[in-house]
Order: structure tokens, then sequence, then C-alpha cells
């Protein structure tokens, strides 16, 4: 069996928005998403993001959308925020096909890589549903902590899904990143 290439990063340009917006449409909400275990299926119906919003977070100011690429093919991405001293993670999508390889984890390290180098950030934080238990397990293997912070779900808003339940809700994990391997 051949051994996938190593991934490359760069940021994502206004030309990439389309294989972005399908990528991260396959891995939440797509039928290729519904075999992965990152799928919201079972909480949303509708999109997951659109073209406006991936070309609002590529060109705007302390924001980058990280690729991950193997051979040329997108096969990853995040997006990274500086806010002020501390970074945001947060659009994370890998091909439903290519999951279970490392490849998480590695685009995470990497984001977790720039900020802090690039923007001197201490700390990533995110937000994730509450409701997806074996993401925040995810994230804590990776050295996340559940802040006690909330928020809650935008209801009333499709361009982040159609809730199919009412006690949709974020909470908070934070990192320090002198923790993060350089």
């Amino acid at each position: 069996m051949p051994h996938p290439s190593i991934p490359l990063y760069r940021a994502a340009t206004a030309a990439d928005v389309p294989a972005l917006v399908a990528l991260v449409e396959s891995a939440y909400r797509g039928e290729s998403g519904l075999r992965s275990w990152t799928t919201e299926a079972h909480l949303f119906d509708g999109q997951r993001t659109d073209a406006e919003n991936v070309a609002g977070l590529i060109g705007r100011g302390g924001s980058v959308v990280l690729l991950a690429e193997q051979e040329g093919v997108l096969v990853a991405c995040c997006h990274v925020e500086r806010q002020g001293s501390q970074g945001y993670f947060g659009m994370f999508a890998v091909d439903p096909g290519r999951q279970m390889a490392g490849l998480g984890g590695a685009l995470l390290a990497e984001a977790e890589r720039m900020a802090r180098d690039a923007w001197r950030a201490d700390v990533m934080r995110m937000t994730v549903i509450e409701q997806r238990a074996e993401l925040v397990a995810w994230y804590e293997r990776r050295g996340y902590r559940l802040t006690g912070e909330t928020r809650p779900f935008p209801y009333g808003q499709p361009q982040f899904g159609i809730p199919r339940r009412d006690d949709l809700s974020f909470v908070w994990m934070s990192k320090p990143l002198q923790e993060a391997i350089a």
C-alpha cells in the first residue's frame, strides 16, 4: 500500500474558494461525510458554509484559511484568526476519504505553530458544539481544555445550518501554545 505524501501547507487565495466550500460541505454535511465521524448531519440540515463566508475569511486582516494539500489535491483546511494575543481556530475539515490518517492532527499542529510563531499568540481558542462529545474528546487528546465558557447556537440563521435539535450550544476550548510542538 503506498504511503500518502507529507502534506504541504499554504494560505488560501480567492481561487481556492470553490474547492474549500466543497471540502467543508463534504466533511460536515455531504453524502461522503455521512461515513465519517466528523459529520454533523445528525444535528443539522442545510449548508455548513458558502462561498461568500469563505471568501470573507480569506480577505479579512489577521485571518488565514490554511490549506493542506497532497500531490496538489486539497485534503484538509482550517481557519486561523488573530484575536489580540490569542489565536482562534475554526472551519476545520478533512476530506472524509482521508480521515484517520493523521492529517487533522498535523494540520492542527501547523495552525498552532503558525499562530505562535507568526503572531506570537500565547493561546489557541475554539468553539465546539457541546453535543459533539467525540470531537471535544479528540481536541482534549491534543491538549485542549474546556474553559467553562459557553455560547448559544445562533438559531434562526440558516447560513450556519438548520438545527435538528433545540438544545444546541457551543463550548469554548483553549490550549496554551507554549505546549505546542515546534
